[in-house]
């Protein structure tokens, strides 16, 4: 799906298929008839964006596959589908029955990393519609921070230096730049845009930038203003950025906002917490210690937790999300002269773990929260200044 900006610029808008568990090309291409292609109809545009993830050893495949790599083209094409971008942060097993933090292995610290983004790249170069030559991938942002001595400092370095090379050539050989960008996550080595811009200092901005996470970005306590000033100053490029809202209880100790928080702890993904008081921002990694009596946070101010939930539609109070933190960074980054990124990826992975009076209604339901999600997407994206293409 494609916008305008004022100023000319395409802006890709896309929905992530991490919220399917498909991990073998056959289960991806089936996933293309069962929803994509389904909430395309359902938006009745004549294209829809993907922000395609796929696993390691299915990225490796299409990487040295040219006819599988036809096929999944010639699928996309068929069902009115396109793909700018890739979200390369789980490496595989993202539906696993636990997941937490397993989904921060392997780290950028080891060859795994920068071997799998740079499959995903050469995938994306031979996806990228007609006419577009450039495409993003996000990554996770670095490693969990722990541990983190200096050794996996520099050995990161070293894999960025890696990746970097690999995409000039990509570049040089297909025509087609392919850009990553770190995604600072809470609890890890760049949780903050003020660490993602001292992980990539000195490097190559052509290719290395940051995927900005608006659920992130709220659960940090981050102003998307003086974020994207910092990002700026810094001449870090934002390659993507993630449409996504945050959970946030306003009373997350007292009777009903604890038994409206209680059924979003669930086992497949981490739910890191964070609570501001007094201008100092205190954590838990996941939604059940930040409870713990003796060991958790105070509840006395607001918990912002890092659960993705659905845009279109606001949580049941006393429960609240991070929607209007998230129409503020659109704002930002598409309200000025120019476009500050060309790529929107809503990434909305949760809908199987929801609690089960908001889980969607079978394949069906999942279509209709999709479709319903890239709808209010757009037309925000319209509010803020672009229009139809």
């Amino acid at each position: 799906m494609r916008l305008l900006h004022p100023d000319g610029t395409p802006v890709h808008l896309a929905y992530c298929t991490n919220v399917h568990p498909a991990e073998t090309p056959e289960g991806i291409l089936a996933q293309l008839d069962q929803y994509a292609g389904p909430v395309r109809a359902t938006l009745g545009t004549d294209t829809v964006g993907l922000g395609l993830w796929l696993p390691a050893a299915t990225a490796a495949l299409l990487a040295g596959s040219p006819t599988a790599l036809g096929e999944l083209r010639a699928r996309l094409a068929d069902h009115g589908l396109e793909t700018v971008t890739f979200n390369g942060f789980p490496y595989r097993g993202f539906h696993d029955p636990v997941v937490k933090q397993a989904v921060y292995h392997p780290d950028w610290t080891g060859p795994e990393r920068p071997s799998y983004t740079l499959d995903l790249a050469r995938v994306l170069a031979a996806l990228l519609p007609e006419g577009v030559d450039r495409g993003s991938v996000s990554t996770l942002p670095l490693a969990w921070r722990e541990p983190w001595p200096v050794s996996a400092r520099d050995a990161t370095r070293r894999r960025l230096e890696e990746l970097t090379a690999g995409l000039d050539r990509l570049a040089e050989e297909t025509g087609k730049v392919i850009r990553v960008g770190l995604e600072p996550e809470p609890g890890c080595v760049a949780e903050t845009v003020p660490q993602v811009i001292e992980a990539l200092a000195g490097t190559d901005p052509r290719y290395l930038g940051i995927c900005l996470d608006a659920c992130h970005l709220a659960v940090a306590h981050e102003e998307p203003e003086e974020a994207v000033a910092a990002l700026d100053a810094a001449g870090v490029p934002i390659v993507k950025t993630q449409a996504s809202a945050a959970l946030i209880a306003d009373d997350p100790r007292g009777p009903e906002g604890r038994a409206a928080l209680e059924p979003f702890d669930e086992p497949r993904f981490l739910h890191q917490v964070r609570e501001e008081t007094g201008g100092r921002v205190s954590g838990r990694d996941d939604l059940g210690p930040a409870f713990d009596a003796d060991d958790g946070l105070p509840g006395d101010a607001p918990w912002r937790v890092h659960y993705h939930v659905p845009l279109h539609r606001e949580p049941d109070p006393p429960l609240r999300s991070s929607r209007p933190l998230l129409s503020r960074t659109l704002g930002v980054l598409f309200g000025g002269e120019r476009p500050l990124t060309e790529h929107v990826e809503v990434e909305t992975y949760t809908w199987t773990v929801l609690p089960e009076e908001h889980r969607p209604a079978g394949p069906a339901g999942l279509v209709t929260g999709i479709a319903a999600e890239l709808d209010w997407c757009r037309k925000e994206l319209l509010r803020h200044g672009l229009r139809p293409k």
